[in-house]
């Protein structure tokens, strides 16, 4: 049976190389996007498309949307530059959907984060980062309080390189990885009980993806 898997932020960088790799799977796939010229690109992954914008509705159609799946992916942003658009869809959309999932009987909760996420991040509040850097740290403890079976992906600097299919799982300081390896190790721990409680933070390196998340 075939795994249905609910994306949100579907036209993404990470999403868009993620998607094939559960298509191929035979997972369902839907991938949740916001602006309807986009259709077009999603759909040509394998997954479908479905518009609707995370800003508009409240808990209640969230849940509508998500009901039926087995699994939620939130890979959605904002993209930075406004403080109010990144609190918006960074904070306040992806605890409505945590809300959402937990209202709808979703269990399984993969959220897209960064390596430094954390409430004492460090930030400085006059940086630019500093929006994005609260709202991620609001919503990834938001989802550790949900009592989902959650885990939060938080990789260091994302690269347009070529994936290379291995990681640093045990980093302890930010460096970089592509993002097709990313979305690959997203695939890999989406069936994985155990990784659910976990933040798993990881650099480009040496272990093969499948060796440091064996399922």
């Amino acid at each position: 049976m075939s795994t249905r898997v609910m994306i949100f932020g579907g036209h993404g960088k990470v999403a868009r190389l993620l998607e094939p790799l559960l298509v191929a799977r035979e997972d369902a796939v839907t991938a949740v996007i916001r602006n309807p010229s986009h259709e077009a690109e999603v759909a040509a992954t394998g997954a479908t498309p479905l518009v609707f914008d995370v800003e508009a509705f409240d808990t209640d159609h969230l849940a509508n949307l998500v009901g039926g799946n087995d699994v939620v992916v939130w890979s959605a942003g904002a993209g930075g530059g406004d403080p109010a658009r990144t609190y918006a869809v960074d904070r306040d959309a992806a605890i409505r959907s945590i809300d959402a999932a937990m209202d709808a009987g979703v269990r399984r909760y993969v959220m897209v984060s960064y390596f430094g996420a954390r409430r004492d991040h460090g930030v400085p509040a006059d940086d630019p980062f500093f929006a994005y850097a609260e709202a991620k740290a609001a919503a990834d403890d938001h989802l550790r309080a949900s009592g989902l079976d959650w885990t939060i992906v938080a990789p260091s600097r994302l690269t347009l390189d070529d994936p290379t299919g291995r990681i640093d799982p045990d980093a302890t300081g930010s460096r970089s990885v592509p993002r097709g390896d990313v979305a690959a190790v997203i695939a890999q721990i989406i069936p994985d009980p155990a990784t659910y409680g976990r933040t798993l933070r990881f650099n480009s390196g040496d272990v093969p993806i499948g060796d440091a998340f064996p399922v």
